[in-house]
């Protein structure tokens, strides 16, 4: 199979930018370089790059090590932290990271500047009464 033209990278990329959330992306090879990224700094983008090889590669040894054949391939990758979700794919010899907003953070802060209870808010305040 040939390696995908610029075109069909840059069309997926647009239509990744289209999905609601989307904040940045980094391609690399699998060594570890940086080929393109947008909306962070060169430094994160290396930054992650680093981290994300890393993790990559010891979740492909040790889903090998933990299943059998059919179900011990490793397609991607979704991380949900604090500040953002991060989704790791790696096709052939390219790695593509998209971070996004996280969701339930974002829905946090709605709530909040909504005036709305979290959940249990309205148990915790009767019981200290």
């Amino acid at each position: 199979m040939a390696a995908p033209s610029g075109n069909e990278v840059d069309d997926v990329i647009r239509d990744l930018k289209k999905i609601s959330g989307f904040t940045a992306y980094v391609i690399l090879n699998n060594d570890g370089i940086v080929i393109k990224y947008e909306n962070m700094s060169y430094r994160v983008a290396v930054h992650h790059a680093h981290l994300i090889l890393s993790l990559y590669g010891k979740a492909i040894k040790y889903t090998r090590d933990l299943f059998d054949a059919p179900d011990n391939e490793v397609e991607s990758i979704r991380m949900i932290t604090k500040n953002y979700e991060m989704i790791i794919a790696q096709h052939g010899n390219f790695t593509l990271v998209v971070t996004q907003s996280n969701v339930k953070v974002e829905e946090a802060k709605v709530a909040v500047e909504g005036g709305e209870k979290k959940e249990g808010e309205a148990e915790k305040k009767e019981a200290v009464a």
